[in-house]
């Protein structure tokens, strides 16, 4: 008999938070996944204690910039599955489109300094993961007052699977 193994499962929350001149505020990332690269601010859920993707999400912003949210200040607007990300771990991330305005640059945190961008900077010259810059940055600019779910499989040499993709329009 063969012995199967296990490859981690890890669930996280990505914010996508701007400022009142619609600038993304991004972490230049300390620590690994994305060390030295600019993302949005995140990160795993509190799962021992039950916590949720919202719970997750405010808790993760108040950590990282002291900025003060509430689950209303929230829009999900999407869910991506990854599998055999960096061939060591498969993600579970949760997208949130943050609906208030931050008020200035947060403090360097123990993750990283943090800076303001605009679509085009992220876009043309801001070093972002290639995953963030193919996939995770359209989906929020296409979708953002939506919701996608989408998975992925990033296993080394496969190409990109997006077949689970699946886009509903958000109502109310």
């Amino acid at each position: 008999m063969t012995q199967k193994t296990t490859t981690p499962f890890r669930i996280a929350t990505l914010i996508f938070v701007k400022n009142k001149e619609g600038k993304h505020l991004l972490l230049k990332r300390t620590k690994a996944p994305n060390f030295g690269l600019w993302s949005p601010i995140g990160g795993k859920l509190d799962t021992a204690s039950g916590e949720s993707p919202f719970e997750c999400a405010v808790r993760e912003t108040a950590e990282e910039t002291g900025f003060e949210i509430e689950d209303k200040d929230l829009h999900l607007f999407a869910y991506v599955s990854e599998k055999n990300y960096e061939g060591v771990n498969h993600w579970l991330l949760f997208l949130f489109n943050c609906l208030k305005a931050i008020p200035h640059l947060p403090d360097t945190h123990e993750e990283g300094h943090f800076g303001f961008f605009s679509d085009e900077d992220i876009k043309s010259h801001v070093e972002v993961p290639t995953s963030d810059k193919s996939i995770l940055w359209p989906i929020y600019w296409q979708h953002h007052q939506k919701f996608v779910g989408l998975k992925m499989d990033c296993t080394a040499g496969q190409p990109t699977d997006l077949s689970g993709m699946h886009i509903e329009t958000r109502m109310g």
